[in-house]
């Protein structure tokens, strides 16, 4: 598509969806829409609610943060009543026609149903532009059982783990037990393989808290990733970029509890952070050195937030996770990181607005 430099972009943001980071989605969004350069961009909002209804007219962003109850969102609107009210589509197809008129779509969207590859293979198919990696990258960084073996097979450091089924936990808790005692010592971290945000993720030290952190892993996800605890400094690192990314200068988080949880990042608000991080230059380069191989390795495009863990008693270095679309407010890591290396947020968001619509027309010439 050829842009008429004489017309702002319309750019459509999609937020909200049926997952436990629904609520951070929306958090994200608002920054991102504030931000946004009314001069440049005609912003169009798109909503998804937890029912996985697609939302648009009126205010679908209000709308989502004032829901108490979902099934009002399928309340048409008042008649001669300027409210949040939203057009709601079951169809299950993007709303309206608006899509086919956008020239590119942000999809602020955390989780599974929109950061793990289903909604980019909708975007693929229908030929839209969107910001962030493509069906691929993004369905494995959301995976972290086939993630683990993508980094495993590039190279990459990462600490011991153990890979399971919910159903293997549910028929034979016993031998799981003592199987992952065998492989593992305690303390050792339980999570679900996909979800974001440190949901349904737990620190265990000793066979009861890895039985309850198990359990609530598998009300989560029918896959679980045991992983070797150690006592780590935690480092992120922004990616940036296509086929040339680039790295920002890495940050700390400084948790406000025993570790870095979902209650410490959306709760709590004590979380310390330290931008950029203390670290000698051999390991700031060898931070982002890592952290662009491991973008390379899903095959990355836009953007990724890449974690890793520096333990305190050895000094090893360890990738943790690459998250392809990372927390997007004012005070997340990925903006913080990117405006401390001299990019600020709204310079950020042109930039991945251009990897977008290059991106598409590669995606067309390969077409």
């Amino acid at each position: 598509m050829t842009q008429d430099n004489s017309q702002p972009i319309r750019v459509g943001v999609i937020f909200g969806g049926r997952n436990s980071e629904h609520e951070v989605s929306l958090k994200s969004a608002r920054s991102v829409m504030d931000a946004l350069d009314k001069t440049k961009y005609e912003v169009v909002p798109i909503g998804i609610d937890k029912a996985g209804r697609w939302l648009m007219g009126g205010d679908p962003l209000l709308t989502l943060e004032h829901a108490a109850d979902p099934v009002l969102l399928a309340a048409p609107p008042q008649p001669g009543v300027a409210s949040s009210a939203a057009l709601v589509r079951t169809d299950g197809r993007l709303p309206g026609d608006g899509p086919t008129q956008l020239d590119v779509l942000i999809p602020v969207l955390h989780g599974l149903y929109g950061e793990d590859g289903t909604l980019q293979g909708m975007l693929e198919i229908a030929d839209v532009a969107y910001v962030g990696c493509e069906v691929l990258a993004a369905a494995v960084g959301m995976d972290k059982g086939i993630a683990k073996a993508a980094f495993a097979a590039a190279g990459l450091p990462q600490v011991p783990y153990v890979l399971l089924r919910r159903s293997d936990w549910e028929r034979e808790p016993g031998a799981v037990l003592a199987q992952l005692e065998q492989t593992l010592t305690y303390p050792m971290f339980t999570k679900p393989a996909n979800a974001g945000s440190s949901v349904g993720v737990s620190k265990c030290r000793d066979q009861a808290e890895l039985t309850a952190g198990l359990d609530e892993a598998a009300r989560h996800d029918r896959r679980l990733i045991v992983e070797q605890g150690v006592l780590p400094r935690e480092i992120e690192v922004a990616v940036l970029g296509n086929d040339d990314p680039q790295a920002s200068i890495p940050g700390e988080i400084v948790p406000a509890g025993e570790w870095y949880d979902y209650a410490d990042k959306y709760l709590v608000g004590k979380t310390g952070y330290l931008i950029p991080a203390p670290l000698d230059e051999a390991t700031t380069a060898q931070v982002q050195a890592l952290a662009i191989q491991a973008f390379k390795a899903l095959d990355g495009a836009g953007l990724a937030r890449v974690d890793f863990l520096l333990d305190k008693t050895t000094g090893a270095l360890y990738l943790n996770e690459v998250n392809t679309f990372p927390g997007f407010t004012a005070g997340s890591m990925y903006p913080k990181l990117w405006a401390a290396s001299g990019l600020s947020y709204p310079a950020l968001l042109d930039r991945l607005i251009e990897l977008a619509l290059e991106r598409r027309a590669d995606r067309r010439v390969r077409g």
